[in-house]
């Protein structure tokens, strides 16, 4: 009995982790990271030359939520500000999406 219950477990883990790992909702397939991101984070969200960081990258993705949304409204550095351009849902909605990326192995 505990061996069938734990195999029930491992199937319902296993559908959820595939799911997500096919969840449509990234920052590649987000239109408004790529009209308003991607020009400096690239269209996969990794990085420029010269240009905007990674979003994929660990330090990024652990970012609490609070200091994204103040760097997205209030811009940082050469990063211009997207209080005026953005609405709050999709800003929710990008840092929703850099939290739970990963980088690619």
């Amino acid at each position: 009995m505990r061996t069938l219950v734990l195999a029930a477990l491992c199937g319902v883990a296993c559908t959820v982790i595939a799911a997500n790992a096919q969840n449509p909702e990234t920052l590649a397939s987000n239109p408004v990271f790529q009209n308003n991101c991607a020009k400096c984070h690239g269209k996969s969200a990794q990085g420029r030359f010269m240009a905007g960081p990674s979003l994929v990258s660990q330090k990024v993705t652990a970012t609490p939520a609070d200091e994204l949304r103040e760097i997205i409204v209030n811009g940082k550095h050469r990063m211009p500000k997207f209080k005026e351009k953005l609405q709050p849902s999709e800003i929710d909605a990008l840092i929703d999406q850099i939290r739970s990326q990963t980088k690619p192995q």
